[in-house]
């Protein structure tokens, strides 16, 4: 029987960013899970703040050198990959000068999210899916950690939803309490329409706050998880609301099984949508 495949993306992983809460869980998630018996590919941005040469990060010539559109502008897609040796893991990395390159995670030294974080989720949503189909890799189910990971099943679901590579992948999207407290760019559905999605679709996400933007996640994927043992009162909202298989927050000592037996019951499952 093949080994069930599942792709890890999250903003933060541990040890190449400082530890946080999705960091750390991620990073132990992901050994759990590929110790368990499943197949496993993890992805994060190449935030100009981790130190390349320290973690060993070198880039993947075969996978790189593609373009994408994101706002009519042509950014360049460069692959990288390093290993966590203790856990016997590689983490693919998403890189573009423009995008990736500042000193900086989502915010300035000033503690000012950047204006194009809505165009670095894009790039990094679109960037991972484009590199997966470079493997010949083919998810059974993609694990979603942090806002900037939020628009993968909006893309699973939409704009990829006739491309084969996909066509059996599940999204889980796991919420997370750490948002952003700025407004996206209130061009931001002009850049998904741009990006090919329908009218439908972009009038959800016309004002993107990270509640508004959670609501209009939700209704795209087939599963959804509680990462922050708190969650805000919106969020909580969000989370109960919505239509979907859940798991709410786990304890640490029992994290992975239940996850672990979650993402089966999701791969297993009907298409939510």
């Amino acid at each position: 029987m093949d080994k069930k495949k599942v792709l890890f993306i999250s903003q933060e992983v541990a040890p190449f960013l400082p530890k946080s809460e999705i960091a750390t869980s991620i990073r132990n998630l992901a050994q759990g899970i590929q110790e368990g018996g499943k197949e496993i590919r993890v992805f994060m941005p190449r935030f100009g703040v981790i130190n390349e040469r320290r973690h060993q990060l070198h880039e993947v010539i075969r996978l790189s050198g593609m373009n994408m559109i994101i706002d009519d502008n042509d950014h360049p897609l460069i692959i990288k990959v390093a290993s966590i040796s203790a856990a016997r893991m590689q983490v693919y990395f998403i890189d573009n000068e423009e995008y990736f390159k500042r000193k900086a995670v989502v915010t300035d030294d000033k503690d000012n999210e950047f204006e194009d974080n809505d165009e670095r989720s894009m790039f990094f949503c679109r960037g991972v899916l484009e590199t997966v189909k470079k493997l010949g890799w083919q998810p059974d189910v993609i694990h979603c950690n942090g806002w900037m990971t939020s628009l993968m099943p909006l893309y699973i679901k939409e704009l990829y939803k006739d491309d084969p590579h996909f066509e059996n992948t599940k999204v889980v999207y796991n919420m997370f309490d750490k948002g952003f407290n700025t407004n996206w760019d209130d061009r931001f559905s002009e850049k998904l329409k741009f990006d090919g999605f329908s009218e439908e679709v972009v009038k959800d996400f016309e004002q993107v706050d990270y509640k508004s933007l959670s609501e209009a996640i939700v209704k795209y994927v087939d599963g959804l998880s509680v990462g922050s043992e708190e969650l805000s009162d919106d969020l909580r909202a969000v989370f109960d609301g919505a239509d979907c298989p859940k798991l709410d927050f786990v304890a640490e000592e029992s994290h992975t099984k239940e996850v672990s037996e979650f993402l089966d019951k999701i791969i297993e499952a009907e298409v939510f949508i």
